[in-house]
């Protein structure tokens, strides 16, 4: 029989090993002896068929056990009569055996599993013909685990854990428990302190805040391979991505401002992201994450959709239904840091658990979150499980990766004395380089279809270039540098600029150093910054006309685009993340024509394979004049093979030129392909004569043919050579 400090251990919720304890149990004499504990039981009876043993009552508490002629593994149920009266037959979680398999434990205590959301979480599944759900969770430091949840009135003393002491995951299957249920995990210290009750690391699903426990979710399926979705991530493809913070795209002001659930966005910013010319979809974090107000950033569930928008199911019928308007998605993806909300990850079974334990390694004083510990196996066994699950499992196009500079340097946005040095001396954070790599190679190796683009706005050298090659191993780079000094130049009145024209030209001098994305992004209409629009010089005209030509230019650039949503129809206040977008103003032409511009500057860049099938090659880029700061004309090339060039010329002051000669490689008609001042957009319809110019035998520009054309006032024209 039990000994009284086992009982004392099991009734006040402190066994650490309740499989010593609990469950079917060989005697010396040969029998089993049957052992429970049911808070709130009276009386229980062991059951197999016909046949019934009465357990006794060890403890008040609900502690039961007794012998049985059962044979050894046999399968038994309890009947559980409780003190209400009412009986109930259920099965026992502790006779059921271990839930990760031997192979599963070393990998994992390795860290080198490479889905270890596979293991760990809440599965349902079958165990000895038994439907339930299996739960596994790391806490190597914890001296108890339980789970909780409504099967067992949240009491963690119902259902302690079995701990693999191998990789240091406790485990458990529940029998009877399935989709839809709430959970969380009960943790004691290895102090003896109880800890808060702490949500799921690696659930699949959580409630809607402010509520905070996981739900047991189906694990989706391994989305097949796409070669169609990989030519469309290619390098030399057309990408053109619009950024969208779901919460705030559009709202349901007839249904109380709430947000638009999966379905309805599918519905809705699919079709409009199509037609507007867009070939991917970047969604700003729809991982859970407790405060709206993070925008996603700080999120405490990085495999779980968040529950915002409904169920993880919404989430993947979205997808499809964007794959099939021939949309790719993306999904801001956030490893650098998490929150300090007690039911996530800080503290998670008392220590630093997922977190570097001293301040100016761990702490992220900007944003007042927590920096995982890249330094350890099974931390980034974690991240890099959760970049592959979204990859496979969702069918996600790609990544892009948050803050990877505050990721890069140990020292970002710290003062002297407030960070520790590497193992070199030097401030790059080792560990979480070779977390980055490992990423991206993982990916390239088990999902070569997606891509990686990395927000990083330093001069850290081959963030895009292979890790074969001393890269970091991301596909893409966001052009921080380009973005600042093109809107800075944009921001001057025009009678100014002249002395700053080097703002637009300098991005040219580095643009094939990495695979740039050219960013206009929500960071750029925020806290203060107002929207694209305000920024702009001029009366309002100008403002529309200033704009205009820079979307011209922006999409003339080498480099893929990116715009953040409302952009694209000159969004007039600053984005605020708790109310839609100002649609009503696209009832005034001048916003319907900068819309309508951009669905045509779309249809252009996909059309014409000199604007982006060499993107990152000096190959498809030619100036033609870089230097003409005092009329404030920009004019250059595109090209690539077999296709015909573009010249793309950009005027950025409000005065028009007529008989504009500029050099162009070859004879022929040069005809106009987009007018960003043309009527139709907004603007002045300014432009030569019957769309079209002919090359003449004039030198001009070091070159032996040449064209004089009209050129707006602040726009930007595209030409191309129809021989």
């Amino acid at each position: 029989m039990l000994h009284p400090d086992e009982i004392d251990a099991l009734r006040l919720g402190r066994h650490g090993d309740p499989f010593a304890v609990l469950g079917p149990h060989l005697g010396a004499d040969g029998t089993v002896e049957v052992r429970a504990f049911l808070p709130g039981a009276t009386a229980v009876l062991a059951v197999a068929g016909a046949r019934a043993w009465p357990l006794a009552r060890l403890h008040g508490d609900g502690v039961f056990g007794g012998p049985t002629a059962l044979p050894a593994g046999a399968h038994y149920q309890l009947r559980v009569r409780w003190a209400d009266g009412q009986e109930r037959l259920q099965e026992d979680p502790y006779r059921f055996g271990t839930v990760l398999g031997e192979m599963d434990v070393w990998l994992l205590g390795e860290g080198s599993h490479l889905r270890p959301y596979e293991m760990l979480g809440a599965t349902p599944r079958v165990m000895d013909g038994v439907a339930g759900t299996s739960f596994a969770v790391w806490a190597p430091n914890a001296q108890r685990v339980s789970v909780v949840g409504d099967f067992n009135f949240w009491d963690g003393r119902c259902h302690p854990m079995r701990l693999r002491r191998e990789c240091g995951v406790w485990e458990l299957f529940l029998p009877g428990v399935g989709v839809g249920t709430r959970y969380k995990f009960e943790l004691i210290s290895r102090e003896g302190h109880l800890l808060p009750q702490k949500a799921d690391p690696c659930a699949r699903q959580a409630e809607l805040r402010p509520a905070t426990a996981s739900v047991v979710a189906e694990m989706p399926p391994v989305a097949p391979p796409s070669p169609e979705r990989q030519r469309a991530n290619a390098l030399d493809a057309p990408m053109s991505i619009y950024e969208v913070h779901l919460g705030s795209w559009r709202r349901r002001p007839e249904d109380g401002d709430r947000w638009l659930n999966w379905d309805e966005l599918a519905d809705t910013l699919v079709p409009y992201a199509a037609e507007m010319g867009f070939t991917h979809l970047e969604l700003l974090p729809v991982t859970e994450h407790p405060f709206d107000g993070s925008w996603g950033y700080q999120t405490l569930g990085l495999y779980a959709p968040t529950a915002r928008f409904g169920e993880p199911a919404g989430l993947q019928r979205f997808i499809q239904r964007a794959h099939a308007a021939g949309l790719g998605v993306l999904l801001d993806w956030v490893p650098a840091h998490f929150p300090t909300d007690a039911h996530g990850l800080a503290q998670f079974d008392g220590t630093h658990l997922y977190e570097y334990a001293d301040r100016r390694e761990g702490f992220h004083n900007d944003w007042n979150t927590l920096i995982y510990n890249f330094g350890r196996t099974e931390v980034r066994n974690f991240l890099v499980g959760s970049a592959l699950y979204w990859l496979e499992r969702y069918d996600i196009d790609g990544l892009r990766v948050d803050a990877v500079a505050s990721m890069l340097y140990r020292d970002y946005s710290r003062k002297a004395g407030e960070w520790i040095p590497n193992v070199h001396g030097g401030r790059e954070n080792l560990e979480a380089i070779a977390l980055l790599k490992r990423t991206n190679e993982v990916i390239g190796g088990e999902r070569p279809q997606a891509i990686t683009l990395a927000e990083e706005s330093t001069a850290f050298p081959s963030v895009s270039r292979p890790t074969y090659a001393g890269g970091l191993g991301f596909h893409f780079k966001w052009n921080m540098g380009w973005m600042h000094d093109t809107l800075q130049y944009m921001a001057r009145d025009p009678i100014h600029r002249r002395y700053h024209h080097g703002e637009m030209t300098f991005g040219l001098v580095y643009a094939y150093t990495e695979n740039f994305v050219l960013p206009l992004s929500h960071d750029e209409v925020v806290h203060g910054k107002g929207s694209l629009l305000a920024k702009m010089p001029g009366d309002r005209w100008q403002q529309f006309a200033n704009l205009r030509a820079y979307y011209g230019f922006m999409w003339g650039h080498p480099g893929k685009k990116l715009l953040f949503m409302g952009c694209e129809f000159a969004q007039q206040a600053e984005w605020n993340h708790d109310r839609s977008l100002d649609w009503h103003l696209l009832g005034e032409p001048a916003h319907a024509g900068v819309q309508a511009l951009v669905r045509d500057l779309n249809a252009l860049y996909k059309a014409q394979p000199a604007l982006h099938r060499q993107d990152f090659s000096g190959e498809g880029f030619e100036w033609v004049r870089h230097d003409d700061a005092e009329r404030g004309v920009l004019s250059f090339i595109r090209k690539a093979p077999g296709a015909a060039p573009v010249l793309v010329v950009c005027n950025f002051t409000p005065t028009v030129h007529h008989g504009f000669r500029i050099g162009v490689p070859a004879g022929g008609t040069w005809r106009e392909l987009l007018n960003t001042d043309s009527q139709h957009y907004g603007g002045s319809n300014a432009g030569t004569a019957f769309g079209a110019a002919t090359a003449e035998p004039v030198a001009w520009d070091g070159r032996a043919q040449s064209i004089a054309i009209t050129v707006p006032p602040l726009a930007t024209v595209f030409l191309a050579w129809t021989g």
